[in-house]
């Protein structure tokens, strides 16, 4: 009778060491069930991989949120502002997003930090073009209001999730 530990290393089981002497018929009855669940959680991962982590992120989903809403509304613009401030509004939306979802992904605190400061200095540019938009007359000002509110949660949001990695560092600055 062999240790579970020694079986284990000799074959290449996903399974965990223990150090609890089991029989042969035991260790091969408990391997194939243990594969079996093993071969079945790692099916189910592959299906719920397709979801990056910072999808999960309710600031994320908010941004994307607000930079679908401007860019469906940006289509209306008219043609002399394609390249002025349609382009500005987009590209500053984009990269809200764009920049919570590499904060997220950077290994080190002081990059993600700078990742999320960027992505709030962002939303604050957009809020900005927003409201040009509403001085242009493009859009009304009650929708213009609105989207700056929801820009301002996000602001807070990433100014929270800033806190948090700071306060997982533990370098309160």
């Amino acid at each position: 009778m062999l240790t579970n530990r020694r079986m284990l290393r000799s074959t290449n089981s996903p399974l965990r060491y223990s150090s609890k002497r089991i029989s042969d018929d035991q260790d091969e009855e408990y391997q194939s069930i243990r594969v079996s669940e093993y071969q079945e959680n790692k099916a189910v991962n592959k299906e719920n991989r397709s979801v990056a982590g910072f999808e999960k992120l309710w600031i994320w989903q908010k941004a994307y949120k607000l930079m679908q809403f401007i860019h469906k509304s940006c289509k209306a613009l008219p043609r002399e502002e394609k390249y002025r401030l349609k382009d500005q509004v987009e590209r500053s939306s984009f990269s809200v997003c764009d920049n919570i979802a590499e904060g997220y992904t950077a290994y080190y605190y002081k990059d993600k930090i700078e990742r999320f400061l960027t992505a709030r200095k962002e939303a604050g540019e957009t809020q900005n073009h927003i409201l040009k938009l509403s001085g242009k007359n493009y859009i009304k000002p009650e929708v213009a209001r609105r989207w700056v509110k929801k820009y301002e949660e996000v602001i807070r949001g990433i100014n929270g999730y800033v806190n948090y990695i700071r306060d997982k560092r533990g370098t309160r600055r």
